[in-house]
């Protein structure tokens, strides 16, 4: 995917496929749209062309209409991924306007924020993940909506990655840097893997 600069956010991925595969089933998303953006973390089950077939098919369903509630993005890509291996995803969808983050998780791609500001209580949220698999088996479907502010830090990892996952992340690197960070060191090796990190910045003037 092309590399998005968007002034309202900054973000980084790193990815790594399974050992003697040539694709990984983990993509990512980052999908603007008028006065927001999507962004989403995607795993197709199981490994190799197959995995990366279904994980694609969510992606580009994502893309037709990311400003979408979310909820409507995930039934719809449950529908257009039968037949397929399926998908579990975590996506959120930011709007810059009312500086709020609308996210939603089916499966183990977990999801955390990280608040700016030391602070703040709680000082990090966690996503609550509905067991499922999109194309599958899609289960009762409900998003939470969380303000956010600038620098509050947003990280989407899929099951390749060690877990806790969060509790050495530096807020004062950049996006890319934390995602390649966290691959680097715990990523299992064992597993396609990706990291997605999103910083929101808030609306631009």
């Amino acid at each position: 995917m092309e590399r998005l600069i968007l002034p309202s956010i900054d973000w980084g991925v790193a990815a790594s496929a399974l050992p003697g595969h040539s694709v990984s089933g983990d993509w990512h998303a980052v999908f603007p749209f008028q006065g927001g953006v999507l962004v989403a973390a995607v795993d197709g089950l199981g490994h190799g062309d197959e995995a990366a077939a279904a994980a694609k098919a969510a992606i580009s369903e994502l893309e037709v209409a990311p400003s979408q509630p979310v909820i409507s993005m995930v039934r719809c890509c449950h529908e257009s991924l039968r037949g397929t291996r399926g998908v579990v995803m975590s996506l959120a969808s930011f709007n810059f306007t009312y500086g709020l983050m609308t996210w939603l998780g089916v499966g183990n791609v977990e999801g955390i924020l990280l608040r700016s500001e030391a602070n703040q209580n709680p000082p990090e949220e966690s996503l609550l993940l509905r067991p499922g698999v999109l194309g599958i088996q899609l289960p009762p479907l409900q998003a939470a909506v969380l303000p956010v502010f600038h620098g509050d830090t947003l990280i989407l990892a899929t099951d390749g990655i060690r877990r806790p996952f969060a509790g050495g992340v530096k807020l004062l690197e950049s996006p890319q840097r934390i995602a390649e960070r966290m691959l680097a060191q715990q990523g299992r090796g064992t597993d396609d893997a990706l990291v997605l990190v999103v910083r929101y910045l808030g609306e631009t003037q």
